[in-house]
């Protein structure tokens, strides 16, 4: 079987939101202060197979995108657009029009996803979780209509979803904090987890500073790739939606290799599984020996792993079992995967990673 890669609306892994829908857990990040380059957003939609685009009203670029996106010929249906409510527009008409304008300057109907770009508001009066909360009741109304298809928070802390529960009525179907290997909030993490809160990461690369570090800069030599995309890949297989930024087609095309399959000295290789085909439909015309070799062991990272038995008539589930992501350092160590005998039969479902030897 096939290894999913990177490239087309279907050839990028998808992590399922509580409503769901499914957001491609690698996207393009956009910034304001020369964080936007026109001839990079059109390379990675024609060449790099990106599909999912975050932006902001803050960063001043939405109506870049707009032109972008029609010069890259890729249709709207096919793309995940990601902006986000500035401060300075919270409170509950203020945000609505601000969706509004946000949607014609990127001339599209809807936003696949709104986010609250900050927890503070510093509105003259009242409170921040009065702001946030009379903001959020928008936020749910604009979902209600269709204008955003999903809705969510950025750089909200525990304390500011546990307020927003007790407010208002709709969960936030996402929320968007910094993540990288020098950032690694997984108190929060786990926290959105029990609630169906999926966790996307912006600066996975910590603004360059993980480029350097010495071990980073070993693990990229181990696996024969680049210390940008071990940061990437990293935060991927920790179960993060990752959304790093770069104004380099070049480096927007390494990024993008983050996803491929990968093997090191050992002969160890590491495989995204395709959606489709390790979907629940489609899992009883799906063998073990599709994946690894007869008699091959496996090491299962993922937040969810059906196990199958092959039987005479087909493959039957026989349990579930959550696996913990486990760190890229860790891969060989498997401190907290699942081993499993491939060779009576597994079968495995859905946007893990796992790895095979004979």
């Amino acid at each position: 079987m096939a290894a999913a890669e990177v490239g087309g609306a279907h050839g990028c892994p998808t992590l399922p939101l509580a409503n769901g829908r499914s957001i491609p857990v690698l996207g393009l990040g956009t910034s304001h202060q020369g964080g936007y380059s026109h001839d990079a957003v059109v390379h990675a939609l024609q060449k790099c197979g990106i599909r999912h685009i975050d932006t902001a009203k803050r960063y001043g670029c939405e109506s870049l995108l707009q032109k972008a996106i029609e010069e890259s010929g890729v249709k709207r249906e096919e793309l995940w657009i990601t902006t986000k409510l500035w401060h300075s527009d919270y409170g509950y008409e203020n945000t609505k029009k601000a969706c509004l304008e946000s949607c014609e300057r990127l001339g599209v109907e809807y936003l696949d996803l709104y986010l609250i770009h900050w927890p503070d508001a510093h509105v003259p009066g009242k409170s921040n979780r009065e702001v946030r909360a009379e903001t959020w009741r928008a936020m749910e109304e604009l979902y209600e209509r269709g204008l955003c298809r999903s809705i969510g928070v950025s750089n909200f802390l525990i304390s500011h979803l546990e307020q927003l529960k007790e407010d208002c009525v709709i969960t936030p179907h996402v929320n968007q904090v910094e993540y990288h290997p020098f950032q690694r909030p997984q108190e929060l993490v786990d926290y959105c987890r029990s609630r169906d809160i999926v966790f996307e990461g912006y600066c996975p690369l910590a603004k360059g500073e993980a480029l350097t570090h010495p071990s980073i800069i070993q693990l990229a030599k181990k696996y024969g790739r680049t210390p940008a995309q071990i940061c990437i890949r990293w935060s991927i297989q920790n179960g993060i939606v990752t959304i790093p930024k770069s104004t380099k087609a070049e480096r927007i095309q390494e990024n993008c290799k983050s996803m491929r399959s990968w093997g090191d000295s050992a002969g160890h290789s590491w495989y995204f599984l395709d959606e489709q085909t390790c979907s629940v439909g489609s899992v009883s015309r799906i063998s073990c020996l599709d994946l690894v070799p007869e008699g091959g062991m496996a090491l299962v990272y993922g937040l969810n792993c059906i196990r199958m038995n092959k039987g005479n008539s087909g493959v039957e589930l026989s349990k579930e079992k959550h696996i913990p992501w486990t760190s890229l350092a860790y891969f060989i160590e498997v401190q907290a995967a699942l081993t499993l005998d491939l060779a009576v039969g597994e079968v495995l479902r859905k946007e893990f990673l796992f790895c095979w030897w004979g």
